[in-house]
């Protein structure tokens, strides 16, 4: 007998999924900012802030990696009504980002000069690019304890906590690119004559407003942890403790190499991309910061995933663990047909928001309007994927996603740009490709293994 949809959970899920949703919101939205504002000063401009955007997600996954290691560990402590265990784990996750806080921004740093030139960036547009580079990794330590931190809270139910820290940075960097990327010029409010004064730093203002911004951000996710009622980090925070650290990596490091080698493919996909010249390298950054904001119910929903099948497996509680895994994936079906239509029927739009070139606007629309329609099959990929981290199982993932991304995106697109000579519609194509392969190889194991 088929077994009914428990909508009791709705209200659950959905107190875990709506913080986090409206928390990539406002990252998305800071990218959507700066490319908006950085892209009234023409493509050059444009195409400088976009990219090295495939290297910062390289970096940024990697931290993000050891914040799934902190989140499966301390969700299934509490699920299983271990406290202790899991303000320990809370403990620790201190010293991981002081690690890889410090250790990103020396590497990030050190490669700033090297980046552009790694990524066939234009030679024109190479110094500005890598000094906007620079500037956006300067404050790495604040950027992964927001990142790391930012699990902790959410292993423990308080996605509202990343939810408030997204907003101030939204808010931060919206004043400050203001006042930092424009010159001093004159504007009506009201019908009153006013001046608005700016900076006139351009590119580099936009990455100084990012800056200051992510510093502020993970000042106040790491007061806001270190006052959780339930999961404060203890005084020796700084001591390592295997029992916590060593299962912890044992999830992290599978899910590490996965988004590293995943990551690393976008650079190499974004290289190439890069190769076709200024405007294919513009249409790509920006179909890329349009894209961004419809995948966020899939993002909420994964965390939310994560978290409720940690708690579940942690009690040891099969029959709600099947409850949540269908109600999930019903869920993310459901909105992901809704951003993937609303993405479609308004993809010039999009484009037209972030840049006024007509060839941009054009080849953007295009590739969105392909990737719309893949949207739905990618958000199961990703609950199924959310589910097995908070479990604990990073290992399936990171075959998949691997596979998936060299095997099909990056060989696929070799082989239309470098052999071809094709466009940047092939490369969106190899893409799509790549997310109906991860589709399927999810959607077998999730049936095999019945999670």
């Amino acid at each position: 007998m088929r077994r009914r949809l428990n909508f009791r959970l709705l209200p659950l899920i959905f107190a875990l999924a709506w913080p986090t949703m409206l928390e990539q919101l406002m990252q998305t939205a800071v990218q959507y900012i700066d490319t908006a504002m950085v892209g009234s000063l023409g493509t050059d401009a444009t195409a400088a802030v976009g990219s090295t955007t495939t290297v910062n997600w390289l970096v940024g996954s990697s931290v993000s990696a050891l914040g799934v290691g902190f989140l499966a560990f301390i969700s299934q402590a509490l699920g299983a009504g271990k406290r202790e265990l899991a303000v320990k784990a809370s403990s620790q996750s201190v010293s991981a980002v002081l690690i890889s806080g410090l250790f990103f921004t020396a590497l990030t740093l050190a490669v700033s000069p090297f980046v552009p030139a790694l990524m066939q960036v234009d030679e024109s547009i190479r110094e500005l690019s890598s000094q906007y580079f620079f500037i956006l990794y300067t404050p790495m330590l604040f950027r992964a304890a927001t990142i790391i931190f930012g699990s902790v809270l959410r292993s423990a139910g308080d996605s509202k906590t990343p939810m408030l820290v997204g907003l101030a940075v939204n808010a931060i960097n919206v004043v400050l690119n203001f006042l930092l990327i424009y010159p001093t010029r004159a504007a009506s409010l009201f019908g009153k004559d006013i001046t608005l004064y700016g900076a006139d730093l351009g590119v580099i203002g936009a990455a100084t407003a990012s800056a200051v911004a992510f510093t502020a951000g993970g000042i106040l996710i790491t007061l806001a942890l270190f006052r959780h009622k339930a999961i404060a980090p203890e005084k020796a925070f700084l001591k390592p403790d295997r029992e916590i650290l060593k299962p912890c990596l044992r999830v992290a490091l599978p899910n590490m190499l996965q988004r590293f080698g995943t990551s690393f493919g976008y650079v190499v996909f974004a290289s190439m991309i890069n190769s076709l010249g200024e405007i294919s390298t513009a249409a790509h950054t920006v179909a890329n910061t349009v894209e961004s904001a419809f995948y966020i119910p899939g993002y909420g929903m994964q965390a939310a995933a994560a978290t409720l099948m940690g708690n579940a497996h942690g009690a040891k509680d099969s029959e709600k663990s099947k409850d949540i895994s269908r109600l999930l994936i019903f869920i993310e079906v459901s909105l992901m047909i809704i951003s993937g239509g609303l993405l479609f029927i308004f993809a010039e739009k999009m484009a037209a928001v972030f840049s006024d070139s007509p060839e941009v606007i054009s080849l953007c629309a295009t590739v969105l309007r392909m990737v719309a329609l893949s949207e739905p099959f990618y958000g199961v990929s990703l609950i199924i994927e959310g589910m097995l981290q908070g479990i604990g199982n990073t290992k399936t993932p990171f075959i998949i996603n691997i596979a998936g991304m060299w095997g099909i995106r990056i060989v696929g697109t070799f082989i239309c740009i470098k052999l071809l000579s094709m466009g940047l519609i092939s490369a969106w194509a190899c893409m799509i490709g790549h997310n109906l392969m991860l589709f399927t190889a999810f959607s077998l194991y999730y049936r095999q293994k019945k999670l």
